[in-house]
């Protein structure tokens, strides 16, 4: 992402979720959520897990505010 392609007003205000993205967050929210229940099931407690699931909470996380920002921040 360079600069140029940063625009705060765009990116730090309100974006409506329409009925199609919120559709699109649900199904990311759904995935993931499945995920992190194979990894609390089957990977052994410890640092990588906690790491796994933090990295899975943030992909997440982005994904959702790229689907917001209609892939517009790059």
């Amino acid at each position: 992402m360079s600069a140029p392609d940063f625009d705060p007003e765009y990116v730090f205000s309100h974006h409506h979720a329409t009925p199609e993205k919120l559709k699109t967050y649900e199904l990311i929210h759904e995935s993931a959520k499945q995920f992190a229940k194979v990894m609390l099931e089957r990977v052994p407690e410890g640092v990588d897990r906690v790491t796994a699931l933090r990295l899975l909470r943030e992909a997440s996380m982005m994904a959702c505010a790229a689907v917001s920002l209609d892939g517009r921040l790059r």
